[in-house]
């Protein structure tokens, strides 16, 4: 009986590699899985990082975009108080009334060649 025993016992060892050899394909299951989890966080954040800065990019353009049209409405109304300014017919009644400024005479004017 003893041997018996003896055999059990040493047949007990036999079965330890396979569950151990079960226990490494468990682990690296586990390993596999973490990496996948790991990468599919990585990939949302990711994502999630590149929607924020369209939105901020469209934040940006809209903001530029209302931008450009005051400088042009402001470049308008420059453009126009330039042309009064430097209009022919006010600078003529400017010269007459703060200069005391008057038409030439005829022979006052001469034409160099």
């Amino acid at each position: 009986m003893a041997k018996a025993a003896r055999q059990r016992v040493s047949r007990a060892p036999t079965r330890l590699p396979a569950a151990r050899g079960g226990q490494r394909l468990l682990k690296g299951q586990v390993i596999a899985i973490a990496i996948l989890a790991l990468g599919l966080v990585g990939v949302a954040l990711l994502h999630v990082w590149l929607r924020l800065q369209v939105v901020h990019m469209g934040y940006v353009l809209a903001t530029t975009s209302k931008l450009k049209k005051q400088v042009e409405q402001e470049n308008l109304e420059l453009r126009v108080e330039l042309a009064t300014l430097t209009s022919p017919d006010r600078l003529e009644s400017l010269s007459r009334r703060r200069l005391g400024l008057k038409s030439p005479e005829k022979g006052q004017v001469i034409v160099l060649p």
